[in-house]
């Protein structure tokens, strides 16, 4: 345990008076399971952006009913230097879907892929005016900044940042015509959905007996944006065929009109997210992973980077 995450378990228990612990998955190290009373639930706590305290909580009450999210039991929007902004949520059931699949037989991840589908469905339905991060209770829509020059300027903007300072000038080459490449596919997307934009196996909980999904958790990246944005999250890295061809078809079935180039669509806009994995200064399992793909990426010049053709999947 680092000495970060051993301070801020402190300041989780004493701001609850109750047993902490930090919940794995996430690399922000904010998130605890919290016990009182014979009693648990979830802890946020918002110490790098106590704003996003507000969007959070404006999130979950927007999606309620239509994605299973967790109720929320207490918030605190206004931080001071001696008390954090922070949610408490309840404990949603389920395993994580990261932790499940793997095992599961087949005819429980083809139920588990469809059932995905169906949620990213709702998400793609959920329709907003303009892209942009959301600001307070009220989600307000902010437009980026960084990203606002598009895909090329970017990876641009990320040449000698993290991983990419390793990488030689035919490699960066070779992603920035990748790059070109996937900003006249984002280019023909007109239609502005709600993201949750951190969509893949770690933030979903499943009941084990069926695959249904039970939770989606961990909004602090959600934001207003492409409709392909999660459905690109979720097939990054992903291998397992029954799983990814399930959720494409469910996806086809009952989400709004798919581009026939969606799986291209869907990997450019998640480039955005790519790159700026490799590009951040401290190493974890996935940006390591996401390394590894980019450079895939940049050595055939083509956005698939050796990754599998869902796209048959559609029905």
């Amino acid at each position: 345990m680092t000495d970060n995450s051993a301070s801020l378990m402190v300041e989780a228990r004493e701001l609850l008076g109750a047993d902490a612990r930090p919940l794995a998955g996430g690399y922000s190290g904010e998130t605890f399971l919290v016990g009182a009373a014979g009693e648990q639930a979830v802890l946020r706590l918002y110490l790098r952006d106590p704003e996003r305290a507000a969007v959070d909580a404006a999130l979950l009450s927007l999606v309620r009913d239509l994605v299973p999210v967790p109720h929320v039991l207490e918030l605190r929007t206004m931080a001071t230097p001696d008390e954090p902004a922070f949610m408490v949520m309840e404990r949603l059931p389920g395993v994580r879907l990261d932790h499940w699949l793997p095992d599961a037989s087949p005819e429980l991840r083809r139920q588990a892929g469809d059932s995905v589908g169906r949620l990213l469905a709702r998400l793609a339905g959920m329709p907003f005016l303009r892209a942009g991060r959301f600001v307070g209770p009220d989600l307000a829509v902010e437009q980026w900044t960084g990203a606002a020059g598009g895909l090329e300027e970017w990876v641009e903007a990320h040449r000698n940042a993290g991983s990419f300072a390793r990488w030689t000038a035919e490699e960066f080459a070779g992603l920035l015509d990748v790059a070109r490449q996937g900003q006249d596919l984002l280019d023909t997307v007109e239609r502005v959905c709600l993201c949750h934009s951190d969509f893949n196996p770690k933030n979903l909980l499943v009941d084990p007996l069926t695959g249904q999904v039970t939770g989606l958790v961990d909004w602090e990246f959600a934001h207003a944006g492409s409709p392909y944005t999660d459905v690109g999250n979720l097939l990054r890295f992903e291998e397992d065929e029954m799983f990814a061809t399930s959720v494409v078809g469910s996806l086809g079935d009952f989400g709004p009109p798919l581009d026939p180039d969606f799986l291209d669509i869907a990997r450019a806009v998640d480039l955005l997210a790519v790159v700026d994995l490799v590009g951040r200064p401290r190493e974890n399992p996935v940006t390591r992973a996401a390394d590894q793909l980019a450079l895939r990426i940049a050595r055939g010049r083509d956005l698939a980077g050796g990754r599998p053709d869902w796209r048959t999947a559609l029905r």
